[in-house]
């Protein structure tokens, strides 16, 4: 896996990956950027957020639950002094579907957790990570 930052002038930045797919990161005003994209330290939630997602999903489509909806919400504390890592990211999951057990939505997001969401358990790492879901 590769990627490539290139830099846009003042404090903004292309990311390209492998994928061909680009973002946009910029910083805040007060820091030269002018808003244009998502903070890098954003760009981490997000992945986090997609990673997880992507496996409570899959892991529901290949139980065969109707699961219809998921959404993700991260919430994160960040340590006052630099480095500003996160030190408490919480995880809220809604899921629904139709007929979707509480049982099958709560292993998904375990399975998720604990063996394969690769950016959760590296965040686990340096940060304290939490989650709940919500049956909707």
């Amino acid at each position: 896996m590769q990627a490539t930052v290139k830099w846009l002038g003042e404090a903004s930045f292309e990311g390209t990956a492998d994928s061909g797919h680009t973002v946009i990161m910029d910083g805040p005003p007060e820091a030269g950027g002018r808003n244009r994209g998502t903070r890098p330290m954003e760009m981490l939630l997000l992945g986090l957020g997609g990673c997880t997602a992507f496996d409570v999903i899959y892991i529901l489509q290949r139980g065969r639950h109707p699961v219809s909806d998921c959404r993700v919400e991260v919430q994160a504390e960040r340590a006052e002094n630099p480095p500003k890592v996160f030190t408490r990211i919480h995880l809220v999951y809604r899921v629904s579907g139709d007929g979707l057990s509480e049982a099958a939505v709560e292993r998904a997001v375990r399975l998720s957790a604990e063996k394969y969401c690769s950016a959760s358990i590296m965040l686990g790492k340096a940060a304290e990570l939490s989650h709940e879901y919500v049956l909707e």
